[in-house]
């Protein structure tokens, strides 16, 4: 009885019909790409396509699950791999560099959490100017010239594969998005997420602390994509300006596709990767069929107002019900 109830639950979820979506559009591009669509290399393509993004939708999953959101941490990512490239070429060691990355990225997360926390500010319009304000320094820092990276480890870290078919950098994702799920879902501090987003309120008089949790997920959130930009100025061999803009929004599309509510209080990590298969599934299936690339545009915000509507709809029917 209760393997049959869970199997009812599963069904009724988001998650099933994400997963009915991802298989059409399997035998869809299958069809019309004449089976190229599943060769191993395509797949990998896909797989690969999403390892920058995984950090970033791993950070949102969070914030989103506790009722916030943050745009500033594809800016965060950006500015991580200017700044990481520029601390390679000046001679430091990798190791120092990436913890130097990964406290600034921090300090990001900790000031947005200080301004929505302690000033009372809206999430959405601090963040929007924290990424503005990185995106100014960014310029005014290190130029618009592309910074080379030259480190033999890092460089092999973000290019090299284990067996020559995975990647280094997406089996660091998986385990991200294995061991974050694992939080999320299992942990006291993951189902403290959930109440607080659910109810602030009440989680508040339960005990929890919603202030604290706050600073927590805004630094982490940061600290991810921070891991994000490094990892790319590694796999790009450089650092580069905008290197990572739209993978604030691919991610956020992705977890409100897999059941991440914007009202916060639920959703999952499992559901938002399948979600980022399907965006990342999409675009691949597109270049594939060599569709003009302001297609993938339009399909990838076409994508994105369909998950909001969805996520609307099922608002609407939770509190219906």
């Amino acid at each position: 009885m209760l393997k049959t109830s869970r199997a009812q639950k599963f069904i009724k979820s988001k998650v099933f019909i994400l997963l009915i979506l991802l298989v059409l559009e399997v035998v869809v591009f299958t069809i019309l790409s004449q089976g190229l669509y599943v060769s191993i290399i395509n797949i990998r393509n896909i797989l690969n396509s999403i390892v920058i993004t995984a950090f970033l939708t791993v950070g949102a999953v969070l914030l989103m699950v506790r009722g916030y959101v943050d745009i500033s941490a594809s800016a965060v990512g950006c500015f991580t791999t200017m700044m990481v490239a520029t601390l390679l070429a000046a001679g430091m060691p990798w190791p120092i560099a990436i913890l130097f990355c990964l406290i600034a990225s921090g300090v990001v997360g900790f000031v947005n959490a200080v301004l929505i926390t302690e000033c009372g500010f809206q999430p959405f319009i601090v963040t929007m100017a924290m990424a503005q304000v990185l995106k100014g320094l960014q310029y005014i820092i290190f130029g618009t010239n592309r910074i080379d990276i030259k480190d033999p480890t890092m460089v092999a870290l973000g290019t090299q594969r284990i067996g020559g078919l995975v990647p280094y950098t997406l089996v660091l994702a998986l385990i991200c998005i294995i061991v974050y799920g694992f939080i999320l879902s299992k942990t006291y501090f993951g189902k403290s997420i959930y109440m607080i987003g659910g109810n602030p309120q009440a989680a508040k008089l339960a005990g929890f602390n919603p202030k604290k949790m706050a600073y927590i997920l805004f630094i982490n959130d940061s600290i991810l994509a921070g891991l994000a930009g490094c990892l790319l100025a590694f796999r790009m061999k450089a650092g580069a300006l905008d290197s990572i803009t739209n993978g604030q929004f691919t991610g956020m599309t992705g977890a409100i596709l897999g059941g991440v509510s914007f009202g916060g209080g639920t959703g999952g990590m499992f559901g938002a990767f399948i979600g980022m298969l399907v965006i990342s599934g999409f675009k691949t299936g597109l270049t594939l069929l060599a569709v003009p690339p302001w297609w993938m545009t339009f399909g990838s915000g076409a994508l994105l107002l369909f998950a909001l509507a969805f996520d609307r709809f099922a608002s609407f029917r939770r509190t219906k019900s």
